[in-house]
């Protein structure tokens, strides 16, 4: 089937031009200024005003399946991604039971596969059971079908756990992302350690927490030369940490969530599970780090930490509710409303962030581009109207977000995943 998208924004190998793209059956065939008035199409979508993307991509996501589907599934989650913009996503071990053996990984992999509406590359634990020192087979895992190993959620606490981890890593070429995380130095905390937690009562989780093991981990990926990933980066000392390993040759990358760019601890005027996290929302000088380590390159990607919760995990007080924040809908028109409308940065630099760099990082050969010849996963927004997040508008089970009820730019049109269109908004196709 030829599918003709004509009179879009194109972004291409980072660039914005106006250009018509052909689609024929599951990849672009063709993109080029008026390609409409030689193109004969079965079906004609009309981008008029609108960017054409190539499919977002998202390295760290919380589908709780299985085990938790009252809180998500693979199919409201990967629902969630298409409305987002997102074509490709990667799922978090944090489920139960745990993908820690090669059985249960494929297990994984072919329900992923066959009710999921978005490509989806799952991780696998780096030890058993996800919180023990006893390593998973990684060669095993890795033919089983494992993008990547992580054990979010916690972090490895063992240094010499993490030290054999790395070493069978950088054997089999595959990432280790880590939730750098000393639990020795959480102290039960709900929110940043500082005179905001101490004006409200309520428990810190100091930076060191992050950083000590970040350290730890970083001289451990310098001796044994694994790609080494860090997830969801929230301190100024924790940016700095990363840019000096890089300048070493250090093979690290980095991510940062939406969150932990524009919001901070200020916010949190009451105790409100709905912003609490973790990690934490941190200073403003904080944020301020992450946003500049995003622009000069120490942190490649931005990734949501989608992780939905019921309404009553996240209930009552910050002391008692569940960590976590979704994201999987709101990241794009965030980032858009926040960095590009302001001159910030432009649309080709977020898509670097939101698809091409976490796909090359993660080695995901057919993500992230919107080039001829490529896998036709591509998105549609529009970039000129302002709406409203509305939780009754998500199709993710979790509706656990601050910044519902706040109005921005980038809603999704329409979300194609190897030539189908999986989402349509407006019905813009013909």
């Amino acid at each position: 089937m030829r599918t003709l998208i004509k009179n879009g924004r194109v972004v291409s190998n980072g660039h914005l031009q106006k250009a018509d793209v052909l689609v024929e059956d599951q990849q672009i065939s063709a993109i080029a200024p008026q390609l409409a008035e030689t193109t004969v199409a079965e079906r004609v979508i009309d981008a008029q005003n609108q960017l054409v993307l190539p499919g977002l991509v998202d390295v760290h996501v919380h589908f709780r399946d299985p085990g938790l589907t009252e809180k998500e599934d693979v199919t409201t989650g990967s629902q969630a991604a298409l409305r987002g913009g997102y074509t490709t996503v990667l799922t978090m071990p944090n489920v139960n039971p745990v993908p820690d053996d090669p059985t249960r990984l494929a297990k994984m992999i072919a329900h992923n596969q066959q009710v999921g509406r978005v490509h989806i590359g799952q991780y696998a634990a780096v030890t058993k059971n996800r919180t023990s020192d006893q390593l998973v087979d990684f060669a095993a895992l890795k033919e089983a079908g494992a993008v990547a190993f992580s054990n979010d959620g916690n972090g490895v606490q063992s240094a010499q756990t993490m030290y054999r981890a790395m070493q069978a890593l950088q054997k089999i070429d595959l990432p280790l992302a880590a939730h750098v995380e000393d639990e020795s130095l959480m102290q039960h905390g709900v929110m940043n350690a500082g005179a905001r937690a101490q004006e409200l009562g309520l428990p810190g989780i100091d930076e060191l927490a992050e950083t000590a093991q970040l350290a730890r981990d970083l001289e451990i990926a310098r001796k044994t030369g694994v790609h080494y990933h860090v997830c969801h980066v929230s301190t100024a000392r924790s940016v700095e940490l990363i840019r000096r390993a890089q300048r070493d040759g250090v093979w690290v990358t980095a991510e940062v969530a939406p969150h932990h760019l524009f919001l901070d601890e200020q916010m949190i005027t009451k105790d409100n599970p709905m912003l609490k996290m973790n990690p934490p929302l941190r200073r403003l000088a904080d944020r301020q780090a992450l946003l500049a380590g995003l622009l000069d390159g120490t942190i490649s990607m931005v990734a949501t930490d989608h992780a939905p919760h019921t309404d009553a995990d996240k209930a009552g007080s910050m002391k008692t509710a569940a960590f976590g924040i979704t994201g999987l809908e709101t990241a794009f028109a965030l980032l858009y409303t926040k960095l590009v409308k302001p001159g910030i940065c432009s649309v080709g630099q977020l898509i670097n962030w939101m698809s091409t760099n976490p796909a090359q990082a993660f080695q995901l050969r057919k993500a992230g581009n919107l080039t001829v010849g490529a896998v036709a996963d591509l998105t549609i927004v529009d970039v000129d109207h302002e709406y409203e997040i509305d939780a009754a508008a998500m199709a993710s089970k979790g509706h656990n977000s601050p910044l519902i009820g706040q109005r921005v730019y980038g809603q999704s049109q329409l979300t194609m995943v190897a030539g189908q269109i999986k989402f349509e908004r407006r019905g813009i196709s013909k």
